[in-house]
């Protein structure tokens, strides 16, 4: 048996008061030093758990950020595509093109400006909204375009955006008087 620990004898045995007392102490002190020992695991296995609990949120909070980036990589790489569209549409050789060409491309773009739109991306850049500085980039003041002055007379290229955060402004003709 080792030194720590603690033996039970009978009644009998314990001989004297002062013997007794030596014994209850002694069991006393094992006492105080296994509630020591105890608290000491308990707060070590409570220090566990809760890196445990941080880890697995600071794990998901990671994986969550990795989505929203490679989310955003993607949109990034199809908002080209769509520009492309645009100028193609927006270009002289769009009215030689036949209708049911057109249709068919235009249809193409629908879906993919729905498909970002299921995923939380707007297009901004509207003709005739007020100007945003956090929505557009101004590329030119004119006084000699249609609509109120500070609003966007024409989008040279459309803007995304997600929530609250804008992926890319929208480049923007504005409205002024004080066109230069």
């Amino acid at each position: 048996m080792a030194e720590d620990d603690v033996r039970f004898e009978a009644e009998e045995d314990l001989g004297d008061v002062a013997a007794a007392k030596a014994k209850l102490k002694k069991l006393r002190d094992e006492l105080e030093r296994v509630k020591k020992e105890r608290q000491e695991y308990l707060d070590g296995w409570q220090r566990c758990k809760a890196d445990s609990i941080n880890l697995k949120k600071e794990a998901e909070s990671r994986a969550s950020r990795t989505a929203e980036l490679l989310r955003e990589e993607l949109i990034h790489d199809i908002i080209p595509a769509l520009d492309s569209f645009d100028m193609a549409a927006g270009s002289e050789a769009w009215a030689s093109v036949s209708d049911g060409w057109k249709s068919g491309m235009e249809l193409v773009r629908d879906q993919l400006l729905d498909a970002l739109s299921r995923h939380g991306i707007e297009r901004i850049g509207k003709v005739g909204e007020s100007l945003d500085h956090a929505r557009h980039a101004i590329l030119e003041e004119r006084d000699d375009v249609a609509g109120e002055e500070g609003t966007v007379a024409r989008v040279i290229r459309y803007g995304y955006k997600t929530k609250d955060r804008v992926l890319r402004p929208a480049q923007v003709v504005l409205k002024s008087s004080r066109a230069k």
